[in-house]
């Protein structure tokens, strides 16, 4: 399957900016059953200074500042990738996947090998999710078991949160903290993605957040209508002797190939489209627009 995406964020301002410093994730990575054929950024005002590096996780950041006085920042990528994802999902419900219980992937994961030792930063603290209290681990408890498969406790997992919490977008922010989420049992995908990993990690298991997008077909008859697709997120699991396992709790379902990935880190921290400073005196209004095509 061939993809053609077109992201383009928008800054207005009330006040004229002189300087900005931006980072934005917003290059999609190599990763499982998928190939980045093209890419371009388009930024206007057109930036003084730009910069492309791989970030510690293997995503491309971007950085760039534009020292000249503005009152608009423009910043459109357009990507074309080849996503053949669905191949893999068979193997998710092989043996050597669904038969890891927690009792096991927890000893496996005392090993020093590579992967595993790689793996187990995900179990960690990071900026957006750290110790949650008893209500995230007495959530995660319901799903996973001592003696039960990894696997069917995550896919749980994910319906669960699917199931008790409503998508209602604008009740949050990035700043948002997890258990407030967790209260209220509203949110966006950012928040339900970071909740399942926060329950994942409470229980001692490996958990990354995955930032990306996803293609919303409309419905039949009805003509695809551009800005309909949206940036998105979910999260993936690590069982030790099987490998990473992504899983979608906004949508219910495990990823296939119309999940289309730019990176993945601890949490929504390590992946921002695009965050910066800006030296000016007034508000700032955000537009986001994305749209994605199948390539015939």
């Amino acid at each position: 399957m061939l993809y053609s995406v077109t992201h383009t964020t928008k800054y207005d301002y009330d006040a004229p900016v002189s300087y900005c410093h931006n980072i934005a994730v917003l290059k999609p990575r190599r990763s499982l059953g998928q190939e980045l054929l093209e890419y371009k950024m388009a930024i206007t005002p057109e930036a003084d200074e730009v910069s492309e590096r791989v970030d510690f996780f293997g995503n491309y950041i971007t950085r760039f500042s534009i020292q000249k006085e503005h009152r608009q920042l423009k910043v459109t990528t357009t990507s074309k990738l080849r996503r053949e994802y669905e191949q893999f999902k068979t193997d998710f419900r092989s043996d050597k996947c669904t038969r890891v219980t927690l009792d096991q992937a927890k000893e496996n994961l005392l090993k020093t090998e590579i992967e595993i030792l790689e793996a187990k930063q995900f179990v960690l603290d990071s900026i957006f999710i750290n110790k949650t209290g008893e209500a995230v681990e007495k959530y995660a408890r319901e799903s996973f078991k001592s003696n039960r498969s990894v696997f069917e406790a995550a896919e749980e997992l994910m319906q669960r949160i699917y199931t008790d919490f409503d998508f209602v977008s604008g009740f949050t922010s990035v700043s948002t903290p997890i258990h407030e989420v967790m209260e209220e049992r509203k949110g966006v995908c950012q928040d339900f993605a970071q909740i399942a990993i926060a329950c994942i990690r409470s229980i001692g298991l490996p958990a990354r957040y995955i930032s990306g997008y996803i293609e919303t077909l409309p419905p039949p008859g009805q003509e695809k209508l551009i800005g309909a697709d949206a940036s998105h997120a979910w999260f993936s699991i690590f069982i030790p002797g099987f490998g990473w396992v992504d899983f979608d709790p906004t949508n219910n379902q495990i990823p296939g190939d119309q999940h289309l990935v730019v990176g993945w880190g601890r949490d929504y921290y390590d992946v921002p489209p695009l965050k910066g400073v800006v030296y000016g005196s007034g508000k700032s209004q955000l537009s986001v627009e994305v749209d994605i095509a199948r390539v015939v």
